[in-house]
């Protein structure tokens, strides 16, 4: 028999409903040999999209530094000789354009990817994301404020860089921090295991997601009524899980509430990329000349790239508050946080720098990764609106908000007595196979049920699929 042990209760108390019991419900009926449509988490590539031509060639010359001699040479050799040329397939010959990128980048990366890097990631990548930032939003010498490389740190995937940041806020159970319901699951597990208090504010489903300050106020009052420090505000954008893109209005809400009520902004703009025509502007961008502090994080998981087992992103700090009862200040414990896990890994840090700085317009290689790039959103939109128009054909089935990110989260306003949104999820799963996400896995309002749907199946299952779930749902919901 084992020896029992304790176990941290803050870790046994995490949930994680995107791998909870119904993606694990669908594992057991893979086993069985039934066909599920894994529906439940933004992982395109296991889907099915196609990794990126440039940004693996890049990656795979700078994991195999000798290549990039054999490249070049062969690159020549066709150049020189027709006949060469002529025997070899186009997409065997890497492009000149992409050899000198992977030289500059070994140039000003010399050890490789080998070998560990600053904390932070190396200088030169982070150089490039301050100047992305900058390109997005409209930053020049003459107006703004400049992102800061010092201030940018590479992480394992943006969760790295949220845990970071919870980690150093919440010093006990008496810190809260306000998150968005619903939310993405990675802040209540996150706030859980650090000890702390989640509280909760709720955007207006009917008004398309949208944040106003009395809810903000309302969500802070409550908190003080339970003596509740607030330290921070978090906002996904575009939202995870409900897909929609929140307004600059909205976003301008909670930076005066932020300033007024001396919080600190979390802004998830992981899906800043996938918005699908709608209009975005970052918390950076709405900060301004304020100082408010300022966590924003960004991911290569997400956008067009899907590069989710890769784990790249980055965190960029604004305005850091300054450290209670310590001479240390608050980037210099950052960068001891960093420090401990020696640094992001370097496959993710490759992929973070192509990100912020892709081949430009009229360079050789633009037009095919220009053309990828379209044809992964413009399929990503067009099976967004296939599911959203098959909701109309559900009996009181209702989806709010701009099309953003990789999801829908539909408020399923009709089911059988006694029943709410997980035994919906789970009937679905056994009946058509399709694996959603039950919506009290991400926090709703009380008294409603949803469902989160990612539309990332190759476009031909979503179009098998959507007359089963109709039919299923329509059954159901009757009887």
């Amino acid at each position: 028999m084992p020896v029992s042990v304790p176990v941290n209760p803050y870790v046994l108390d995490m949930e994680y409903a995107v791998r909870g019991p119904i993606p694990q419900r669908a594992a057991v009926l893979q086993r069985e040999g039934r066909t599920t449509i894994p529906c439940n988490i933004g992982n395109p590539q296991a889907l099915g999209q196609k990794p990126l031509t440039f940004l693996r060639q890049v990656l795979a010359l700078m994991e195999e530094p000798g290549r990039l001699d054999r490249e070049k040479k062969i690159s020549r050799l066709c150049a020189s000789s027709h006949e060469v040329a002529e025997q070899m397939r186009e997409e065997d010959i890497i492009p000149e354009y992409v050899l000198d990128y992977v030289a500059d980048m070994y140039e000003n990366w010399p050890t490789g990817m080998g070998a560990y890097t600053e904390s932070k990631g190396p200088l030169f990548i982070r150089e490039a994301i301050a100047r992305f930032i900058d390109a997005r939003d409209g930053i020049s010498t003459a107006s703004g404020v400049p992102a800061d490389p010092e201030s940018i740190f590479l992480t394992s995937g943006a969760s790295e860089g949220v845990r970071f940041i919870l980690e150093m806020l919440i010093t006990d159970s008496s810190d809260g921090i306000m998150i968005p319901i619903p939310q993405y699951p990675l802040y209540s597990a996150t706030i859980v295991k650090c000890g702390g208090t989640q509280i909760n504010y709720y955007p207006d489903e009917d008004d398309d997601w949208s944040l106003d300050r009395s809810m903000l106020d309302e969500a802070l009052a409550e908190a003080k009524k339970k003596k509740v420090n607030v330290r921070a505000i978090v906002v996904i954008n575009p939202g995870n899980p409900t897909g929609a893109v929140l307004d600059a209005k909205s976003g301008r809400e909670v930076v005066s509430f932020a300033r007024e009520n001396g919080l600190a902004i979390i802004a998830d703009e992981v899906y800043q990329e996938n918005l699908y025509g709608a209009d975005w502007v970052s918390f950076a961008k709405l900060i301004g000349e304020d100082d408010i502090a300022l966590f924003s994080l960004h991911s290569i998981s997400k956008g067009f790239y899907g590069e989710c087992g890769h784990r790249g992103g980055y965190l960029e700090v604004r305005n850091p508050p300054a450290v209670e009862n310590a001479e240390t200040g608050f980037m210099d414990v950052l960068l001891k946080q960093a420090s401990v896990r020696l640094n992001s890994n370097t496959a993710g840090q490759v992929l973070t720098y192509v990100m912020v700085n892709p081949p430009p317009e009229g360079s050789p290689v633009y037009a095919q990764f220009a053309a990828e790039r379209e044809a992964i959103l413009t399929e990503l939109y067009e099976k967004a609106v296939m599911i959203r128009e098959a909701f109309d054909k559900m009996e009181g089935v209702e989806s709010f908000g701009r099309i953003g990110a990789l999801y829908h989260f539909p408020r399923l306003n009709v089911l059988p007595k006694g029943t709410g949104d997980y035994e919906y999820c789970m009937a679905l799963l056994e009946e058509t196979g399709i694996v959603t996400v039950n919506g009290a896995g991400f926090g709703q309002k009380p008294g409603t049920n949803h469902l989160r749907i990612a539309f990332l199946p190759p476009k031909e299952m979503i179009e098998a699929m959507l007359p089963d779930w109709i039919a299923f749902h329509n059954t159901y919901v009757t009887g």
